[in-house]
């Protein structure tokens, strides 16, 4: 299908948090809870639309484990977006986010949207992590915040879709500079008005689904 733009992202955060099962809810509208852990990287796309020009979204789904941590550096490189990932359940997670944040600015543009997911918003009984946490802790790093829950969707497609729409932004305002790839934006053949091939997607380079 054409699209006027792909963006590429990348999904972050400790082991264990729900990035798989992020993704797969987004991609595939539906919930998988019981899944190997993510070797290396996967990968996932959709379009959206965001007015009125569809939108490819290209993600890439980290592994949380301390010894991928240098395959997960090599994607912040040419990424639009991220979605920096914690389980308000587990508040070692959420501890983790500074580390997180500061490989990520390390190593990606300076203009990559990064939104703050708390996920698994549907175990309230269980929250160890406040929701003004989350937030105080966005505001504080100039970050995008929702909480999610990958099992029931809820807020799940916000979350893709308002990072796309804060990157869109960006475009109009004229802060990413959409001739160079590295930015993690590729003009596609219905923006630029002439017929091109969709770019070829990368290859799902872990041996299964995993939400670890």
């Amino acid at each position: 299908m054409s699209y006027a733009y792909l963006f590429k992202y990348i999904i972050i955060g400790d082991t264990g948090v729900g990035k798989s099962c992020l993704l797969l809810q987004f991609t595939d509208k539906r919930f998988q809870p019981v899944h190997d852990l993510t070797i290396g990287v996967e990968f996932g796309a959709r379009m959206i639309n965001i007015e009125g020009k569809q939108i490819k979204l290209q993600i890439w789904d980290t592994a949380g484990q301390e010894a991928f941590r240098s395959i997960t550096r090599s994607y912040y490189r040419g990424a639009a977006g991220a979605l920096l990932v914690y389980d308000i359940t587990r508040r070692d997670t959420f501890n983790h986010l500074t580390t997180w944040l500061e490989d990520a600015r390390q190593h990606s543009n300076s203009n990559m949207v990064i939104m703050l997911i708390g996920n698994k918003s549907d175990l309230e009984a269980r929250r160890d992590v406040k929701r003004e946490e989350g937030e105080a802790f966005a505001r504080e790093h100039g970050l995008i915040f929702m909480e999610t829950s990958a099992k029931t969707a809820a807020n799940v497609e916000e979350a893709f879709i308002n990072t796309a729409r804060e990157i869109y932004d960006k475009i109009q305002e004229g802060v990413f500079d959409i001739n160079n790839e590295a930015n993690g934006i590729k003009i596609g053949p219905q923006q630029a008005g002439a017929a091109g091939s969709t770019p070829a997607g990368g290859q799902n380079s872990s041996s299964s689904g995993g939400c670890c």
